[in-house]
């Protein structure tokens, strides 16, 4: 296949994930037959389903991160991208992630939690590979700073947040009791994990504002759903709490150490 031909095919798999991704979201929030994630496999999902549940309102998240990928779609397909170097390394991961939330909608509708932990997984792993390639290489102008590092970024500081949800709500529902430990031991302790991953994306991104921002949202609700709501608990808001602290800290510092290195690191994507 020649070189153009790829091009012009990975242009089309963005395109027809994205629509894909959207008519799973359609789905997923209820709609078209479907069951609201939260009411679905049980409410295994819900905010009061576990300790570090985000609070209702964290997943308006989904909106920005939507539409950030649809404009993405839509703009990696114009003539001018095609054979991109950034977009030709960028464009897969982005159609996998895509299609892989996509699966993860249609897992937890059927009440297959496990497979959702595969997938949410996978997902993480494929996000972070896209995070990777828009930390190596700059972005030519603010279109392609807000369509590819800032969308990128957000999904990936929520997928942060959701993977350690998700696998806690996954333990819950299947019996598991923490070997003895109290309840909020354990919520504190992945509230750390989450909020180390936080700290190691500011330091590897050079500071990048965007999976800050989408992790510290995510962890905020989950410290609001502990403070009010029908599961109290303040070590584990307090933990949360912390956490955001620790991130945005660790994101100021290494953005300001970036832009200090060197103007042309300075003066890269901030998304």
């Amino acid at each position: 296949m020649q070189v153009e031909s790829r091009d012009t095919l990975r242009q089309f798999v963005v395109l027809v994930s994205a629509v894909l991704a959207v008519a799973g979201a359609f789905v997923g929030t209820g709609a078209a037959g479907g069951i609201p994630i939260q009411s679905a496999a049980g409410g295994a999902l819900a905010a009061d389903a576990t300790a570090i549940a985000p609070g209702g309102p964290a997943f308006a998240v989904w909106t920005p991160i939507y539409l950030g990928l649809v404009g993405y779609a839509v703009w990696q397909s114009l003539p001018n991208q095609k054979s991109d170097a950034r977009q030709r390394r960028l464009g897969y991961p982005v159609a996998a992630s895509l299609l892989l939330n996509a699966a993860w909608i249609l897992s937890v509708q059927v009440g297959m939690l496990w497979l959702s932990v595969i997938l949410i997984v996978a997902l993480l792993a494929v996000l972070v590979s896209a995070f990777r390639v828009t930390t190596a290489s700059r972005p030519k102008n603010i279109v392609e700073t807000i369509l590819t590092d800032g969308t990128v970024g957000l999904y990936l500081g929520w997928v942060c947040v959701a993977t350690a949800a998700n696998i806690t709500a996954s333990l819950v529902a299947t019996g598991f009791r923490g070997f003895g430990w109290n309840e909020d031991v354990w919520a504190v302790a992945v509230i750390v994990v989450a909020g180390a991953a936080g700290v190691l994306l500011a330091i590897f991104g050079r500071g990048r504002f965007a999976p800050a921002v989408a992790l510290c949202w995510g962890l905020a609700w989950v410290a609001v759903a502990r403070l009010s709501g029908d599961l109290i608990s303040t070590p584990t808001a307090t933990a949360s709490i912390i956490a955001i602290a620790a991130v945005a800290l660790f994101t100021a510092i290494a953005r300001l150490r970036a832009f200090r290195a060197s103007p042309r690191v300075g003066n890269a994507s901030a998304a």
